[in-house]
């Protein structure tokens, strides 16, 4: 038996997993919580074959989070599950040590397929997703201003892009507003988008929203 532990801020995300892999004989989730510190006392007083992570968890990011998870457990491997479909997004996490990366809008036995591949010693992406990596990968000549972003910065970026209010993405990220605020006007010293509306637009036409 799998033996899953996962890691998501909303409880109807834990209950639907729960439900997705009730279905199966050889996977079962023998722990759920919703803050890092949570994950961080779950993982250190029980073993676990794989963690399926949200990248979203309290006032943490969610990039350190999973750097350190995998510093003081190197041998488990962790899939992330993400609201964004950003092919940005899922090479920081894979270069932060992740196992794959599942977006949350994928078909449940996705989700399945992706836990037993990671568990394997494999790493998995989506079709789509691994198309697209691998065209950023290729890509040669100096960073987009997009990737001069901290793994923070990016998730309000990706905030930002989706239209969302500084007052919203602080409520998301469990930030303050002024927080969110600095970061905004990182971003905007960073990338030269000014208005939120370049940001948008900026954010299709690099293929980070879709």
């Amino acid at each position: 038996m799998i033996r899953i532990a996962i890691a998501d801020d909303h409880a109807i995300v834990r209950e639907g997993l729960k439900r997705i892999l009730a279905s199966t004989s050889d996977l079962a989730i023998t722990g759920d919580v919703a803050t890092a510190d949570e994950l961080l006392t779950l993982l250190r007083a029980q073993r676990f074959d794989v963690l399926v992570l949200d990248l979203t968890l309290g006032t943490r990011s969610g990039f350190e989070l999973l750097k350190q998870v995998k510093s003081e457990f190197p041998r488990m491997p962790v899939l992330i599950l993400s609201m964004h479909a950003s092919e940005e997004y899922a090479l920081r996490a894979l270069r932060a040590g992740a196992a794959g990366y599942v977006q949350k809008e994928s078909a449940p036995d996705e989700l399945v397929t992706a836990v037993r591949r990671v568990v394997s010693g494999a790493t998995y992406v989506s079709a789509a997703l691994a198309e697209r990596l691998a065209m950023q990968l290729a890509r040669s000549g100096s960073k987009a201003p997009h990737e001069l972003l901290s793994d923070r910065e990016l998730e309000v970026f990706l905030q930002l892009a989706a239209g969302k209010a500084v007052s919203e993405i602080a409520t998301d990220l469990h930030l303050s507003v002024k927080t969110v605020s600095t970061h905004r006007a990182r971003i905007v010293e960073k990338t030269g988008l000014q208005r939120n509306g370049d940001m948008i637009r900026y954010a299709i036409e690099h293929h980070l929203i879709h």
